[in-house]
């Protein structure tokens, strides 16, 4: 399954759930995305063949942030661009989100092991605004 957390229209984030599967190839992220996030299903035998990336000027202006988690439960909290809370997700092992606009916050539930992906090069002092959130009626914290 996937699931899109949206606010006022815009993506949030995109869920991959661990029970996802479709034959061939889907990417679940649309093309102006810094990061492209896709999933493939191939039969034994396919084969993709040898190639090269080539190097290609590219200009972004946002962070993303792909999680994939291998071990354990967490709780993701969604946060709009305006830091308010949107809703919480558990991911357990085998899930993947990709954070892609507004703010978030995790509570590891049961010991983790993730995997994170970013664009870059990253410099936390310039790309992450911490920030204590809004009490919503339905904010977790």
């Amino acid at each position: 399954m996937i699931e899109n957390i949206t606010d006022k229209n815009k993506t949030i984030a995109i869920i991959v759930y661990n029970n996802y599967e479709e034959d061939g190839i889907k990417h679940f992220s649309p093309p102006e995305f810094p990061l492209q996030v896709g999933c493939m299903k191939r039969p034994k035998g396919y084969k993709i063949t040898p190639h090269l990336h080539n190097p290609v000027s590219r200009a972004t202006s946002a962070t993303q942030e792909v999680l994939f988690i291998r071990k354990g439960t967490i709780r993701v909290d969604f946060y709009s661009s305006k830091r308010k809370f949107i809703q919480s997700r558990k991911l357990s092992a085998g899930d993947a989100v990709l954070f892609a606009e507004g703010g978030h916050a995790i509570d590891v539930l049961e010991e983790a092991v993730i995997i994170e992906v970013k664009n870059g090069p990253y410099s936390e002092e310039n790309d992450k605004t911490r920030f204590i959130p809004e009490k919503g009626k339905d904010d977790p914290g």
